[in-house]
């Protein structure tokens, strides 16, 4: 059985000029890529002045990872628009 390993993963997106719906799918894979698993999958809508910003926040087990992969849908109506991922933070949370 693998190691499971304990991470903090958080992803801030931020929009101030489009209103729009973004989707985004975190996922990674034990085996260099061949498989994938997924972490989350979520639409955010951006409309200004209030939903600007996205801050989401996970903590997940991933068992000797050996890629993370984030895959952003622009916009889900339109598909033109340029994602919006400001920061992406992935932290190793040591056991107590």
């Amino acid at each position: 059985m693998g190691r499971k390993d304990s991470h903090a993963l958080s992803l801030v997106f931020e929009e101030t000029e489009t209103e729009r719906t973004q989707e985004f799918v975190l996922r990674w894979s034990p085996d260099g890529g061949r498989s994938f698993r997924e972490i989350v999958r979520q639409q955010w809508t951006f409309s200004r002045p209030n939903s600007f910003r996205e801050i989401e926040d996970y903590r997940v087990d991933l068992s000797d990872v050996t890629v993370l992969e984030l895959v952003i849908v622009p916009d889900i109506n339109r598909g033109s628009a340029r994602a919006s991922l400001k920061s992406l933070r992935l932290s190793w949370l040591r056991p107590c």
